[in-house]
């Protein structure tokens, strides 16, 4: 059952809105001012948040302002109810994010009718979108209730690259968010002494390149194929046209996006203090849940991803066999044990 909290100083109009929302079987949390709402949102995390912008002790922009400082609330939709409805208004609520604006007074099915399309489009939001042309089309669907995929990517340019060769370089400026159609990629960053240590891996319906393009930096990666490859070019300006479609797929998009940077970060932390047995479990059990395939790639690669010498990895290996952990046949290395593998670095 959704949870919706409620937010409203009149207490004919609360109990009123209440019993609706109620009766469409959804679990109402209800507050009398904007602090208590605030209160009752840490408490109780709804789905969805109704509020009143005229208010005493905290008006819905102060409540608002609030919900976007909390990470754990600054996602939940967002939809103000008010007699004010002047232009202006609306503009200033909807400029600060909120979803949707409803003006006082509204029947049964207008209430209705918005929170079960916010909800609906909220649904559909969480969802794993990350990889896939298929969750792109449903992401830009959500966006404007239209289907600008095809303008997005039909008869766009798909590049083939060949195994090693660069795709772009670090330091160098984007121009367009890659999408892998098929093949493999890393990301790597090179020291002083031409040391390579690979901070990102890419499998078919990853999108690559994406955080120069959002940070308007330079990269500051080098991108190269681990195989032959093939890759949908999206030029800049059309990735920026998708995310500005609205602040809610905006914030969404990015989020998804981004998320990998807390996993790059433990992995870097990993690097710093892990033993050489845990870097290397680590590296393998990357590959494996990241390719779900027995790993067939060079020595020396597979170093660059745990980050330590080549000589020191093919010993942990030889290492891992004898414990009946891997098989190593030739170049292929097939796990035979994954959960004591796994268990060597969590």
């Amino acid at each position: 059952m959704k949870k919706i909290l409620l937010i409203e100083d009149n207490q004919a109009i609360r109990e009123n809105t209440a019993e609706i929302l109620e009766l469409a079987n959804y679990q109402v949390f209800t507050a009398e001012n904007g602090k208590a709402g605030i209160e009752t949102a840490i408490k109780e995390i709804p789905d969805l948040i109704i509020c009143d912008i005229m208010m005493p002790v905290l008006d819905g922009y102060g409540v608002l302002h609030l919900l976007h400082k909390n990470a754990a609330l600054q996602n939940i939709p967002f939809i103000f109810l008010s007699a004010k409805s002047e232009r202006l208004d609306i503009r200033k609520g909807m400029e600060m994010g909120a979803d949707d604006y409803i003006p006082k007074p509204f029947d049964e099915t207008e209430l209705l009718n918005a929170v079960e399309s916010r909800l609906r489009k909220t649904d559909l939001l969480k969802q794993e979108w990350m990889h896939g042309l298929d969750g792109l089309n449903k992401l830009i669907h959500i966006s404007d209730g239209k289907n600008p995929l095809l303008s997005l990517i039909e008869d766009r340019t798909v590049n083939r690259y060949r195994k090693k060769q660069i795709i772009y370089q670090e330091g160098n400026r984007p121009s367009r968010l890659y999408f892998v159609q098929k093949g493999k990629v890393k990301t790597y960053k090179t020291n002083d002494d031409g040391k390579d240590l690979v901070i990102g891996l890419y499998n078919e319906g990853d999108y690559l390149g994406y955080v120069a393009l959002l940070e308007g930096s330079a990269y500051n990666e080098t991108a190269e194929a681990i195989e032959d490859t093939e890759l949908i070019i999206i030029p800049r300006e059309d990735f920026e046209k998708l995310i500005n479609t609205s602040h809610e797929v905006m914030r969404k998009f990015i989020t998804l996006l981004a998320h990998n940077v807390a996993e790059k970060e433990e992995k870097l932390l990993g690097l710093a203090y892990n033993s050489l047995r845990k870097k290397v479990a680590e590296a393998l059990m990357t590959l494996h849940r990241k390719y779900n395939a027995p790993i067939d790639i060079s020595r020396e690669h597979l170093a660059t991803i745990a980050g330590t010498a080549t000589e020191s990895l093919i010993r942990t290996l030889s290492d891992f066999k004898t414990e009946g952990l891997v098989n190593i046949k030739g170049g292929t290395i097939t796990i035979l044990n994954e959960k004591k593998l796994s268990t060597l670095f969590n």
